[in-house]
């Protein structure tokens, strides 16, 4: 039995197995269907325990920073009916799951001064998304415990420990307000694919080196980076400036094409 379990792992995982848009390989299990039904179910299930932002001014400015981003995503993210939620949480952090979901926690935009560095984190996350990380965490979890099956999984969300292991998956906390990191190479990556996206709509790229030293200002005594799947910000930071160059070139694409947001 335990050699028919292997063989049937290493069968999923040469089936599954992509290439991200930098090009690192990758295994992905699941379905887009399987993973936007992961994202939804998350997504209600957070509206439903989580206080939300009522504030229009600070609704909209959020909204226009994600329309900027959507309508430079891949056709078939940019078709997704996508949702926009703000939450009343303190912490500074984002999210966006599969499915079309975005959420901004009130905490973040005292950090992210302008719609700038705000872009830099959405991207960042919507980066998450079309890289496809969180079908590659929650696939290596289904190997690691075969556990979850590609069948079911997306209708265990009222299980606990399907539940928690999707939410892990996904980029989330069992306790909602708390976003666990992805690896850090899934951190790196959405840091530059986030960087280009923010530039093709126009934002200034410049400003996800301002946001990070913003949060490394804001932060207090962090672990030693090598304890921690989050880089340092100071790592965050040298990576975004190596894909600088590009991005400011795509930045200026963007302004003379006409696309320069006004977010306020």
């Amino acid at each position: 039995m335990k050699k028919l379990l292997t063989a049937f792992a290493i069968t999923l995982a040469i089936s599954g197995c992509k290439t991200s848009p930098t090009g690192r390989t990758q295994i992905t299990l699941y379905s887009d269907q399987q993973m936007s039904e992961m994202g939804v179910a998350s997504f209600s299930q957070m509206k439903e325990q989580q206080p939300i932002e009522a504030d229009k001014a600070t609704n909209a400015y959020v909204k226009c920073i994600a329309d900027h981003l959507i309508d430079q995503l891949p056709a078939e993210y940019a078709s997704q009916q996508w949702e926009v939620v703000v939450f009343k949480e303190p912490s500074a952090n984002a999210f966006a799951l599969p499915g079309g979901k975005i959420g901004v926690h009130t905490g973040l935009l005292e950090v992210a001064k302008n719609q700038h560095q705000l872009a830099a984190v959405m991207g960042h996350e919507v980066g998450h998304v079309i890289a496809q990380h969180a079908n590659e965490r929650v696939s290596q979890n289904s190997l690691l415990q075969f556990g979850l099956q590609a069948s079911n999984v997306a209708l265990q969300m009222g299980d606990v420990q399907y539940r928690d292991a999707i939410m892990q998956g996904l980029g989330l906390g069992a306790q909602f307000g708390v976003a666990l990191p992805f690896s850090r190479s899934h951190e790196s990556e959405a840091d530059i694919i986030g960087l280009d996206l923010m530039a093709k709509a126009g934002f200034d790229p410049e400003g996800a080196v301002a946001l990070w030293q913003n949060m490394e200002a804001a932060s207090e005594e962090r672990p030693p980076e090598f304890m921690s799947t989050h880089p340092a910000p100071q790592s965050r930071i040298a990576n975004l400036q190596q894909g600088m160059i590009k991005a400011r070139e795509l930045k200026q694409q963007a302004w003379q094409s006409g696309s320069k947001p006004q977010c306020k």
